[in-house]
């Protein structure tokens, strides 16, 4: 045998670029259900099936919002650990197999608030959710990174990140439409029970968090060019030098008013018809206005750069959620329409996000020598979770404001003052998003951004 036989061998057992895509975007598919199953259905079970009071709502957006603020401060912590992490299998891909049973569980524990006082109930969640939270940043933070890693030529990454966003929004509309039917289901009667809705989430959990660790199991990390280990200063000096990685840190956050839609839908769409079933439809028009835009978005960066795709999808969208709010919501099917147009909007920003943070990792690589996936794709799964935090943070605000609670007489005062947060709130989000994304440059150009 040949000296080359062996290396030819092994690159034979090294899972093709294909291939890789491929458990990549399974992968985000099946993290993608869980993550739309407790951001979106959470309220409607605490309100609805767990009898949680408007009291109890108030301290429950509380929580999560804490929640969610320290989750996201782990993030960089995270990603730090996951760039000083060297092992046989590379840095990102352990995580990614360790987290997936942890977030199963804990997920199906989420929706399983035992029938007990309210105050040992908010007790209970706080609890499960702020674990949870710190199992899904171990999941979700190298996930990302090793995006960034395993695809090295820009257009290939672009094309892994948009079928990445798009089968995460298709996993989102099962999700979103499929999720009360199984707990209906699952309820083994006429009513969908509390119950119902736990053996719903715990056995969609554990499917979606086994595609999940197929990433860890197919994915490959490619060399960089420092193999040493890193220290904590110097990722840190190389992130606060990533001047546009900053700035699209901070036009994310500023645009959390992008996920108010899918962070309140469920519960406007029961106070405003009385009927739960109508957010299948609402949530059809998101999910269909975002796997078109996912699609899009990368023959739009050949002909565009990509700051002037996510500064006109913010301008575009605050535009849209104004006209909405003058519309109203008596006809459904103009709702259904600018949800739709609205969903076009965060589907271009979410491949567009995605692709300048990889963008500003090559670059910051090129001008100091160091490669910070982890901490950099870090500031990604950390804006999603601010912005999802002051998403939830206002809607509940904005309910508690209204009085809505489970069983209430429901007003029109009521109405439109929950209208104004899925419309209002994010056209003002959308323009002061638009801002940061104007100093975005790369290499100290706009060449390449």
């Amino acid at each position: 045998m040949s000296a080359a036989a062996p290396a030819a061998e092994a690159a034979r057992r090294v899972p093709s670029p294909r291939a890789q895509h491929v458990a990549i975007v399974i992968a985000g598919f099946g993290q993608n259900v869980i993550l739309t199953t407790v951001t979106t259905f959470i309220l409607v079970y605490l309100i609805q099936y767990a009898r949680i009071s408007t009291a109890g709502i108030a301290v429950v957006t509380t929580v999560i919002t804490i929640a969610k603020v320290l989750d996201a401060v782990s993030d960089p912590v995270m990603g730090s650990l996951i760039d000083l992490t060297r092992t046989r299998i590379g840095k990102l891909r352990p995580y990614i197999l360790i987290a997936a049973a942890p977030v199963a569980v804990l997920s199906g524990l989420l929706f399983s608030v035992p029938d007990a006082a309210e105050p040992a109930q908010l007790v209970y969640f706080a609890v499960v959710y702020l674990v949870w939270g710190v199992a899904y940043t171990v999941c979700d933070v190298p996930l990302w990174g090793l995006i960034g890693s395993a695809f090295a030529e820009p257009m290939v990454r672009n094309r892994v990140i948009s079928n990445v966003r798009v089968f995460g929004s298709i996993s989102l509309g099962l999700a979103t439409l499929g999720m009360p039917w199984l707990a209906q289901a699952l309820s083994f009667g006429p009513r969908t029970t509390a119950s119902g809705w736990s053996l719903a989430v715990f056995s969609t959990s554990i499917v979606g968090m086994a595609l999940y660790a197929l990433a860890g199991v197919v994915g490959r990390e490619r060399p960089t060019s420092t193999e040493r280990r890193l220290r904590f200063t110097e990722l840190f000096r190389a992130l606060f030098r990533n001047t546009p990685l900053l700035m699209v840190l901070l036009g994310s956050v500023l645009g959390f008013g992008r996920y108010i839609v899918q962070a309140g839908g469920a519960v406007f769409v029961v106070l405003a018809y009385g009927d739960e079933g109508l957010f299948t439809l609402v949530g059809a028009a998101i999910i269909v206005g975002l796997v078109v835009a996912s699609f899009a978005t990368p023959f739009l960066q050949r002909a565009t750069s990509s700051r002037t795709l996510v500064i006109a999808s913010s301008l575009v969208g605050a535009v849209l959620y104004v006209i909405m709010w003058f519309v109203g919501f008596e006809s459904i099917p103009l709702l259904l329409l600018f949800v739709f147009l609205t969903g076009l909007t965060l589907g271009v920003f979410g491949v567009v996000q995605a692709t300048m943070i990889a963008d500003a990792v090559d670059d910051v690589e090129r001008r100091t020598g160091v490669r910070n996936d982890g901490i950099s794709f870090a500031t990604l799964t950390f804006s999603a979770k601010i912005m999802n935090a002051l998403s939830v943070l206002v809607f509940g605000l904005f309910v508690v404001i209204a009085g809505y609670q489970s069983g209430v007489h429901v007003t029109p005062a009521m109405r439109s003052t929950v209208y104004a947060a899925i419309t209002l709130v994010p056209a003002v989000s959308c323009l002061l998003s638009a801002v940061p994304f104007v100093f975005y440059r790369l290499g100290g150009s706009a060449r390449r951004s």
